[in-house]
């Protein structure tokens, strides 16, 4: 019988201890600020970025108040290399390595393809796949140097499946998808492992505001559990690739989701 009811909070085992990680994305209260909290939790030092500064500055206030130290936050939209640039060396010059650089950044829109235009066709490409890359780019030239490390991406399992007005955020999570294949391959000679996650459904209150209700409910219909994702559940599975426990795995995409059609 499928439960509607979320599991109890996942206590801490400082699978990250003395790990420094990158965390893009990560203001408000998604999957980027679910994952960065995690992170802390289980022992690392986080860096958290994102394009918005103020909600920026309230998450940063928020994660300090796990063990009273704020994070270091650094301001950066993921398709200005300039500003991706920044955010790594900054990250060097103040913990001088880099161990974890999770890639959450995205943007998600709902538009048929033959009423989009080429300039929201191209936003929503950069921000989730390009912005990907470039900072995916940007941590490899860093971690290469010390033959070390992982990079842990957020795709969708709309990188596989289909959704009505998705034609754009869907190929640039496929993109992801891929992306994360060749670079894995690519960087398994500095022993640095490359991963990524699918979310079906993780449910948090910028969703709901933004989505339509309708559409939400006929989301999770399609999952076997009844309920939407709690953003920290996905952020587990990130956490688990960010891990020693997941050493054996690169190159793989694993969906985080509970859908049965």
């Amino acid at each position: 019988m499928a439960t509607k009811t979320p599991p109890n909070y996942v206590e801490s085992h400082n699978l990250l201890e003395e790990k420094v990680v990158v965390v893009t994305a990560a203001a408000g209260t998604g999957i980027g600020s679910a994952v960065a909290r995690r992170c802390i939790e289980e022992g690392a030092t986080v860096i958290i970025s994102d394009v918005h500064e103020k909600r920026l500055e309230a998450t940063c206030d928020a994660l300090g108040q796990i063990n009273g130290e704020k994070p270091l936050s650094i301001v950066c939209d993921v398709t200005e290399e300039q500003q991706v640039q920044n955010l790594f060396d900054k990250t060097i010059e103040e913990y001088g390595k880099l161990d974890v650089l999770i890639n959450n950044a995205g943007l998600g829109a709902q538009s048929l393809l033959v009423e989009m235009d080429d300039q929201e066709w191209s936003r929503v490409v950069d921000v989730t796949l390009n912005g990907t890359m470039r900072c995916t780019r940007a941590a490899l030239k860093k971690m290469q140097e010390k033959k070390a490390g992982v990079i842990v991406n957020n795709a969708s399992v709309l990188g596989w499946r289909a959704q009505t007005g998705q034609s754009h955020y869907a190929a640039a999570k496929a993109g992801v998808m891929a992306l994360t294949r060749c670079v894995a391959i690519e960087a398994a000679e500095y022993d640095i492992r490359v991963n990524c996650v699918a979310p079906s459904l993780a449910m948090h209150p910028n969703l709901a505001k933004s989505s339509n209700q309708e559409l939400i409910d006929s989301l999770i219909e399609r999952e076997a559990l009844g309920r939407a994702a709690e953003p920290w559940e996905v952020a587990n599975v990130m956490v688990f690739l960010a891990s020693d426990y997941s050493s054996y795995m690169t190159g793989e995409v694993i969906s985080v989701s509970s859908q049965h059609s």
